[in-house]
């Protein structure tokens, strides 16, 4: 069933970054959406979810118009933006609190009762999902790793219990030792949800993913890797700094 569809999607601040971008995505794949910095990766993202409205075009979901409708939006999507490691946080949290309160939030009515059973198992399940370890729950989640912390984030994201997860660079607040077991992570999610995640270098989620959206230079590339990452439309985009070899994808794209 086809889950999302893009219609001549432009975006922008103003003046457009992509123009009439067609997508169309089935439900529980992973689409990587790729490009160089200032390509607009994460503007395509944020004008999926509904936080910035599009130059024009429509999207769908499941054949229904959510275009600039964030309300409706937010029941669906799960979204881990991109995020920088502070060396300080204004106030303490652990990563159970920090999970619950998204799942408060998230239920309806107010106020809302805390510590009952149906809430602590809907926190440990996911806590559980994404392969947080159960001595970390009750732990500051600043003092985490960022690859801990970025499972944390993708647990707060899945407890709204989303048909669509989108991820923004969610592998670059990891250290390169870590990458590989997130992005294991990431790829057996599409088990149970589609995702989308937006990526400098293609080649670590490569085995997980369904389908490529290239973005560059004003332009857009969508199709299965095979489709897109080939070196004469990787040379479009990124130049002599990219090249495909034997189904390996080289990137020199420094940021």
């Amino acid at each position: 069933m086809e889950i999302l569809k893009t219609v001549d999607l432009t975006v922008g601040y103003g003046e457009p970054l992509v123009k009439d971008i067609n997508v169309s995505l089935p439900e529980r794949c992973l689409l990587q959406v790729l490009g160089p910095n200032g390509s607009g990766k994460t503007t395509f993202l944020k004008t999926v979810l509904g936080l910035l409205k599009p130059l024009s075009g429509k999207i769908y979901f499941k054949g229904v118009d959510i275009t600039s409708k964030p309300d409706v939006v937010s029941k669906v999507f799960g979204y881990v933006p991109q995020i920088f490691t502070p060396t300080y946080f204004p106030y303490p949290v652990t990563v159970r609190e920090f999970v619950e309160t998204a799942y408060m939030l998230y239920r309806s009515g107010w106020p809302r009762i805390r510590a009952s059973k149906s809430v602590e198992d809907k926190i440990r399940s996911v806590l559980e999902l994404v392969g947080l370890d159960k001595s970390l729950w009750d732990k500051n989640i600043w003092k985490l790793s960022g690859g801990q912390r970025q499972r944390a984030l993708i647990a707060r994201a899945l407890v709204y219990e989303p048909e669509i997860l989108v991820l923004d660079e969610p592998l670059a607040p990891v250290d390169p030792s870590g990458r590989a077991s997130i992005a294991e992570l990431i790829g057996s999610l599409t088990k149970q949800v589609t995702v989308i995640v937006s990526s400098h270098d293609p080649t670590i989620l490569l085995r997980y993913t369904s389908y490529v959206l290239l973005l560059g230079n004003g332009l857009y590339f969508f199709g299965s890797p095979d489709e897109v990452l080939r070196s004469e439309v990787l040379k479009v985009v990124y130049g002599d700094l990219a090249y495909a070899m034997d189904k390996h994808i080289h990137i020199y794209d420094h940021h």
